[in-house]
């Protein structure tokens, strides 16, 4: 793009009310951390790099349409470098796999969420969509998605992607594979 770039797209969409329902699909040749970290944070919903095949690209326009998010396989180690980076084995008290306490702890949205509610973001942050949530923890496609909006909502995010960065940084889930959801 000749005077901005998808980072600073995304942020624009996302300030401007009159583009709240829009999904966006970052498509990009930088797989650089920085990058990919400054899109989720934006509010992509999905990022690809050029390089997908077409079949991935249409399939990623699909699950967003549907309320999903996406990170191309190829930006995936990065995701998961930064979330390791919260962790903190030496960190007083801590011990390895151990979250670093954030700014969630006393976030009123986060405390008012219910045990369910957790269950269900944890699963979210493993990449399960609505219908693997519900299969998991027993609840139909419908209630997941009202568990979705209703974690949306009280987390101010404003897709999936931050919620994923919300369940690492609160250490609901961290990045060896352990969690700390109700279940």
């Amino acid at each position: 793009m000749p005077r901005t770039d998808g980072v600073e797209a995304t942020r624009r969409i996302r300030a401007d009310e009159r583009c709240a329902a829009v999904r966006v699909v970052v498509l990009t040749t930088f797989d650089d951390e920085e990058y990919v970290e400054g899109a989720l944070r934006a509010g992509a919903d999905a990022f690809l790099l050029k390089d997908a095949e077409p079949a991935a690209l249409v399939d990623a326009v699909h699950r967003v349409h549907a309320g999903e998010s996406l990170l191309d396989p190829k930006v995936t180690r990065h995701v998961v470098a930064r979330w390791r980076a919260l962790v903190d084995p030496g960190s007083a008290g801590g011990t390895p796999g151990a979250a670093r306490p954030g700014r969630w702890a006393d976030d009123p949205g986060w405390r008012s969420l219910t045990p369910r509610e957790r269950d269900v973001l944890v699963e979210v942050a493993g990449g399960g969509s609505n219908r693997a949530v519900g299969a998991a923890l027993g609840l139909s496609e419908a209630t997941v998605k009202a568990h979705v909006h209703a974690l949306l909502t009280k987390l101010g995010c404003e897709n999936r992607a931050q919620l994923v960065v919300v369940a690492y940084e609160a250490g609901v889930v961290v990045a060896q594979g352990r969690s700390g959801g109700s279940r």
